[in-house]
This record gives C-alpha cells, structure tokens and sequence, in this order.
C-alpha cells in the first residue's frame, strides 16, 4: 500500500468520527483494521486531521497492545504466558507454535498469515494453557493440539 492509500483511507476514517479527538481510541482501531497496522503516515494524518501532536498519538498508540507499528499477518496468534498457563505447560505450547510456523514470538510468518505473540495473562486461567487465534479461544491447548488449531486459518 502506498503512503497516498494510507493517508486516504485515513482521512476516511476520521472523516467518518468528524475528526472528534475524543474517538481517537476508536480512529486508531478503524485506521488499523483498513490498513493492517499504523504506519507513520496515518498517524501523522490523524495528529493533523484532530489537531493534536504527534507524540500524543504516539503514546496512546505505544500504550496500548492492540495497536501496531508494524504489518501484522492476517491472524493475530496470542498465547497466554501468564502464572496458571505456565505452570500448565503453555512454553511448551508455544514452541510448538513456534516450530509449526517457523517463526518465535514476536515475529510474523514470511507469508503474512500469522502473527505470534504472547501475553502476560488473558483472565481465563482455569483453562489454561490458552491461546487465542484473533476472537478465537483455545483453552486446554496441548502441543498435539497445535496443528488442528492452526488448520482452522486460511
């Protein structure tokens, strides 16, 4: 996508929350589900469009996990690495993951299908270990699990 893509469709959506920076949570999201993730351009758009400096986007951005700076696949892989999935083998798990796809945490797979990430604590410990493939919740995951799972992603 070209910077002129991004700025456009972030126009749009800013456009579309009547450039009110109170929704600047919510234009984030709507910028980032029409491009793929954050790049510069779109937040130097929004800092324009709202009137408000750029390191403010910045930081509302970095805070927040949801949001992304870089391009991430098309399935957004997150595997609880919180205190009861621990415990419950949810390493184990994600090298599995790891292995499958031939990528660590952190990274996407070379043909942006996935991305993998793990994450402090998801709040469904009695299922652990969890992994949640974009909406999708996987609890009791096993390493022999993993392919099956992974199967449900085009």
């Amino acid at each position: 996508m070209a910077v002129r893509e991004f700025r456009e469709k972030t126009r749009q959506v800013l456009k579309k929350y009547q450039q009110d920076k109170s929704a600047l949570i919510d234009i984030l999201h709507d910028t980032q589900a029409a491009i793929g993730y954050l790049p510069r351009e779109a937040l130097e758009e929004i800092a324009r469009g709202l009137g408000i400096p750029l390191s403010q986007v910045y930081s509302v951005v970095t805070f927040f996990k949801a949001f992304s700076l870089e391009p991430r696949g098309r399935h957004l892989i997150q595997v609880c690495m919180g205190t009861a999935c621990h415990v419950r083998g949810a390493d184990k798990v994600l090298a599995q993951i790891e292995k499958e796809l031939g990528v660590k945490a952190g990274a996407n797979t070379a043909d942006l299908r996935f991305t993998l990430q793990t994450v402090n604590c998801v709040g469904s410990c009695a299922l652990g270990p969890v992994v949640i493939v974009d909406q999708d919740y996987y609890g009791e995951m096993a390493p022999e699990k993993v392919s099956g799972m992974l199967g449900n992603y085009s």
